[in-house]
């Protein structure tokens, strides 16, 4: 039996619409909002004003892509949390509207789940996909985790922030040097031309497998604010040098932690996700980590790294397989149930 899930996500500033035949993508549409570079940041109002004015057309053309009608559609996958609450709202009314339209059942998808499960989405170049269990680093603005995942629908949190995450530390140093929003992308640009030897900064002791990157926050600001104070023109003299030298620091931190849960687990299937698995840094060293530990490494394509609808579909489509479906009254949530 085909089946075709539609995938709504909602939960920040981009508006994603996707459907998938079983596992394979057959159309994955993204609205950005620009607006919020104007602030620095994402105004949640803002957000869900022009999530309201884009969920209809992107859903349009994502149907047209895939070259199905909505009357092919089995289920509506969307993004029940976590995230922000007035942009969640809107992807789940509509996704029970028309649901409910179509006399077609609605499933819940966590957001970090599918983060994770976006190493299933086949696609025309598709390079495998992890076997279970298998562990993942997952990282984003919001959340720094890392997962075991035993199956589709059985994850477990060994590891996690006890603070802050890896990306909103990229983000808040971003914003300290006066680049621009989004602040984790510019940092990684400037890196590649930077001295990752130039500073150093230091790393958190923290016990097990948890993560802290409120130190590395503080000692950033705090570092800067001295050195500016001997030269006003320090960080436009060093961007390259100081984005490098913190990608360096943050990445080590990452990996650290990932490898020590490699040697306690015994699993050496290895996955990244989240909108930081785009770091071209991060990314090199999950190679180099393969190598040291002898692991299988799976890396996600960029256009499933960041927030997308085809990670959502993919969630529901293994949830669909349960017939894992949620009710009409149900409602999202804004902070992480994984």
């Amino acid at each position: 039996m085909s089946i075709y899930i539609l995938g709504i996500e909602s939960s920040c500033d981009d508006t994603s619409a996707a459907v998938l035949h079983d596992t394979r993508i057959l159309s994955n549409v993204i609205a950005n909002q620009d607006i919020h570079k104007t602030y620095g940041g994402v105004v949640p109002e803002l957000a869900s004003r022009a999530h309201q004015q884009n969920i209809v057309p992107v859903v349009d053309v994502a149907l047209s892509k895939a070259k199905i009608t909505k009357n092919q559609l089995n289920a509506i996958a969307f993004t029940r949390g976590p995230g922000l609450l007035g942009s969640l709202l809107v992807g789940t009314s509509f996704a029970k509207s028309f649901a409910m339209g179509l006399g077609i059942p609605i499933i819940e998808v966590d957001h970090l789940k599918a983060h994770i499960l976006s190493h299933f989405i086949e696609d025309y170049d598709t390079a495998g996909h992890p076997g279970f269990p298998f562990l993942c680093l997952t990282v984003s603005g919001g959340h720094t985790q890392i997962v075991r995942v035993n199956s589709p629908s059985d994850m477990h949190v060994i590891g996690t922030t006890i603070d802050d995450a890896a990306g909103e530390a990229f983000d808040k140093a971003a914003k300290i040097m006066g680049l621009p929003y989004p602040g984790g992308p510019q940092i990684d640009k400037l890196a590649e031309v930077g001295n990752p030897d130039a500073f150093s900064f230091p790393e958190p002791r923290i016990k097990g497998l948890d993560y802290s990157f409120s130190g590395l926050k503080t000692s950033f600001l705090y570092f800067l604010r001295d050195r500016l104070k001997e030269d006003e023109a320090f960080i436009e003299k060093n961007k390259a040098d100081l984005s490098a030298s913190l990608q360096r620091t943050i990445i080590h931190i990452l990996i650290k932690k990932l490898k020590k849960a490699i040697e306690e687990t015994g699993i050496h299937e290895v996955a990244i996700a989240g909108g930081v698995s785009a770091n071209s840094g991060l990314r090199k060293a999950m190679q180099q980590l393969a190598s040291e530990t002898e692991s299988k490494v799976y890396v996600p394509k960029l256009q499933y790294s960041t927030d997308n609808a085809a990670m959502i579909a993919i969630a529901g489509y293994f949830k669909y397989l349960d017939k894992d479906f949620a009710l009409q009254n149900i409602t999202p949530y804004s902070k992480s149930r994984l």
